[in-house]
């Protein structure tokens, strides 16, 4: 064969090799962004959404897009899907298939509400938490599962008496226990804890705002947490309302906090915690910038965190509103989020 049909031959083979990739990565019920540079270039994040509420699976794709492009973290976004049609489907609750992503992973994000996995699913989590490695936690991660007693990972559940408060609270530092401001009529102004104002997670970081409410925690969180972001309830559900007179703001709940915790081998991971992260919170910059700094901190790069961190957004984002419970976009499918 002469050397011109050797590489006519070595081409067409590339090519086919890369068409058939690409319809591999087609049929994958997840995504992948990966190929950027930047400080986190070599470290793999796995994003898991699924609740029905805040449209995490909105809000998980723009976070895993800011930290591929402008960072250089590979990221897999992992979503509830509907087995019979491989649509996105944050109203099933009990399959999010990718989850054995997480073996390769340096970082777990969660963002899940209420869901009860079966156990081929919850071993990979289980695995993961017991490894010791970082985790962040993002809104409902609080109540991110809710197992029935006598199945075999009961203890994450949210009001696992096993796990007291399950997994939030033994993990992430609290499970759920209501709303502190009032859902949907009264927002949130994050506020820079005192004691904090030197921690790289929220440097460059101004005030929050978000138009989800703040949750009520216990207080003081457990174990060594640190507060970072302190909630104000807000009268309205503007940035510019004034906190609410009275109780709600007195004392002020922890929006943010940091925590560690032991694997089975008593490795111990850290943890980032926020129960801001709504898709529509994520409009805010300085909120974005929080998340990007945690995970710069929960992977242990956080002397690489600058002094202002790039959060842009990636691309066209229109969040969908939350407590539109069965409203997430239909008729799509994680191969079709591409990066913009």
């Amino acid at each position: 064969m002469s050397l011109v049909r050797c590489w006519m031959t070595l081409g067409v083979w590339l090519v086919a090799t890369a068409v058939a990739a690409a319809a591999d990565r087609a049929a994958d019920p997840w995504v992948v962004y990966d190929g950027y540079d930047g400080s986190g270039k070599g470290k793999h994040i796995v994003l898991v959404s699924g609740d029905e509420e805040y449209r995490s699976e909105e809000a998980l794709l723009q976070l895993g897009k800011i930290l591929a492009k402008r960072h250089g973290f590979k990221c897999t976004v992992l979503f509830a899907v509907d087995p019979a049609t491989g649509f996105i489907d944050p109203n099933n609750q009990h399959n999010i298939p990718g989850l054995e992503s997480l073996k390769t992973a340096d970082l777990m994000i969660l963002c899940t509400r209420f869901r009860d996995l079966p156990d081929e699913q919850m071993r990979h989590i289980d695995e993961y938490v017991e490894s010791g490695r970082p985790i962040l936690g993002m809104r409902t991660a609080t109540h991110a599962f809710n197992i029935p007693a006598g199945k075999t990972y009961a203890k994450y559940s949210f009001n696992s008496k096993q796990w007291d408060g399950g997994f939030g609270r033994r993990i992430l530092g609290e499970t759920w226990i209501s709303h502190h401001g009032s859902h949907g009529k009264e927002s949130t102004r994050g506020v820079v804890a005192r004691d904090a104002k030197d921690h790289p997670i929220v440097r460059g970081c101004g005030d929050i705002w978000c138009p989800t409410d703040v949750y009520t925690v216990r207080l003081p969180l457990p174990g060594d947490s640190k507060p970072l972001v302190m909630g104000q309830v807000l009268s309205g559900m503007n940035p510019t309302d004034q906190p609410v007179a009275g109780p709600k703001n007195n004392p002020l709940m922890p929006v943010a906090w940091t925590k560690t915790y032991r694997g089975k081998q008593g490795e111990t991971g850290r943890v980032f915690t926020t129960t801001m992260g709504a898709s529509v919170d994520l409009l805010n910059e300085d909120l974005r910038r929080l998340l990007v700094n945690a995970v710069y901190w929960c992977v242990g790069l956080e002397q690489r965190i600058p002094a202002r961190t790039n959060v842009d957004l990636v691309g066209r984002y229109r969040p969908s509103p939350f407590s539109l419970f069965g409203k997430c976009k239909k008729g799509v499918k994680p191969a079709d989020q591409v990066m913009d």
